[in-house]
């Protein structure tokens, strides 16, 4: 029951207003946040006919103690998830009603002429795209196997391999047990939407990560070499660090920060089931980081993936579909300028990613282009991924070297993706810029659950 009473939670402090669905599933103290934050964002794409099949069955007014969001959780459990886990009165309470409730949602499909329970989505679909037509992106962790072997588990559990996808469009017509290899990204998979595997033995053991082929980019584009210092700047929850990780074979360093603690021991408890060594974390905020300190004399890579306003993200509330305001945009863009120009200032730095899942442009062109001006011509933006089909906007020249993601194009979450690399050795900060001293006069208490790991070597563990 404990699922079900974090998911009613945070649904809950997401109608009070009391943060997004991220931070309130990363605060909860549910010890499997993948799990949670699956379901809520499912109830929540599921709500308007599951307000339909609640009312409809007259379940509030049968049940007067039981809350509004945990009837929710419970009800799409029920009917369009893998059946209730739950012992207990809730779980009695939620059988007793059960005929009733099928019988209203069986209605609900004669009335809109549907047979599948996606169909009754339409109609929200048609004014928020395409929650439902993002697949399942499984990233294989190539610090514990392979992709062979990832396949060749699938196929050994019922699902039928259909090889290299050739276009998106091979993407969006998979349906039941079948899956592809992406046709961009060499170690992920891809399946129908809404397939879940948090469940799954490849996922639970470390295996495979479930992570969007648009949150996937910044890492596979920022391509450190093995042994390479990197700092993943705005780490949690850890998908985007793991996936630096792998890229790095274990080799090197990986130093990793954010601000909330409790998002920080999750992402450690990630980093250490997915194979993960040479990390640290630190709870520390990244404009605090003194770039002169000799820890980061090495490093030579930063993925920068800050606070944005979320616009890209497919599964919202909807409360949170209505555009920021002009001076909550004019904020977050002026916080992403100054937190990449801090980055640029790191002394060894050669090559950077700039990501939002944000689709404004006041987040994206607009702070690339303020940075690169503010910088003169110590940096360049680069003609990341060529064959990638959505470029950035035409916001200024060489624009369109960035790229942009969304779920019509490229069936992802909308994401922005900005590579940057120094012209040259010695390029001096702006003079523009406060001295290191003067904006970072202390570091944050770190925490350094992975520091300098004991150097051996690693077998890949076969998929059995």
């Amino acid at each position: 029951m404990a699922l079900y009473s974090a998911a009613a939670a945070v649904l809950e402090g997401l109608e009070s207003g009391r943060g997004g669905i991220k931070a309130l599933v990363y605060n909860s103290r549910f010890p499997h946040v993948r799990q949670l934050y699956a379901l809520v964002s499912e109830t929540l794409r599921y709500s308007p006919v599951l307000e339909k099949v609640v009312d409809g069955a007259a379940l509030l007014q049968a049940e007067k103690k039981l809350p509004p969001q945990l009837a929710k959780v419970l009800v799409y459990d029920l009917l369009f998830g893998k059946g209730l886990k739950c012992g207990g009165r809730w779980k009695a309470l939620a059988r007793r009603h059960r005929a009733r409730l099928e019988a209203e949602l069986a209605r609900l499909k004669v009335q809109q002429k549907v047979s599948r329970n996606e169909d009754l989505l339409a109609p929200a679909q048609a004014a928020s795209p395409s929650a439902s037509q993002v697949p399942r992106y499984v990233r294989v962790n190539t610090l514990k196997t392979c992709v062979d072997d990832v396949i060749d588990f699938f196929k050994r559990q019922g699902y039928s391999y259909l090889g290299k996808a050739a276009s998106v469009e091979e993407l969006r017509a998979l349906s039941g047990k079948k899956f592809l290899l992406d046709l961009h990204l060499p170690e992920l998979l891809v399946f129908p939407p809404q397939m879940d595997f948090h469940d799954n033995l490849l996922y639970t053991s470390g295996h495979i990560i479930l992570q969007d082929k648009a949150s996937c980019l910044p890492a596979f584009l920022l391509d450190p070499a093995a042994a390479s210092h990197v700092i993943d700047a705005c780490a949690a929850p850890g998908n985007k660090t793991s996936h630096l990780a792998a890229i790095l074979r274990n080799k090197g360093q990986i130093f990793a920060f954010d601000v909330d603690t409790k998002r920080l021991a999750t992402m450690n408890t990630m980093l250490m089931r997915a194979g993960v060594t040479g990390f640290q974390l630190a709870q520390q905020d990244f404009l605090t980081v003194d770039p002169s300190d000799p820890k980061y004399s090495k490093v030579t890579h930063i993925l920068l993936d800050p606070s944005c306003s979320g616009s890209g993200m497919v599964n919202r509330v909807p409360r949170d579909e209505a555009a920021p305001s002009a001076e909550r945009l004019q904020a977050l863009a002026g916080f992403q300028r100054k937190v990449l120009s801090h980055a640029l200032r790191f002394p060894a730095l050669r090559r950077l990613v700039y990501s939002t899942c944000s689709l404004h442009r006041e987040e994206n062109e607009d702070v690339v282009q303020a940075v690169l001006q503010e910088w003169g011509s110590a940096f360049r933006l680069v003609n990341a991924f060529p064959s990638w089909p959505c470029r950035g906007l035409a916001a200024f020249p060489g624009a369109e070297c960035c790229l942009r993601a969304s779920p019509a194009d490229t069936l992802t979450h909308g994401f922005f993706v900005a590579v940057l690399e120094r012209c040259g050795e010695g390029a001096a900060a702006p003079s523009s810029l406060p001295a290191a001293a003067e904006e970072s006069p202390q570091h944050g208490e770190g925490m350094e659950p992975g520091a300098a790991p004991k150097k051996r070597k690693r077998k890949k563990q076969r998929v059995k």
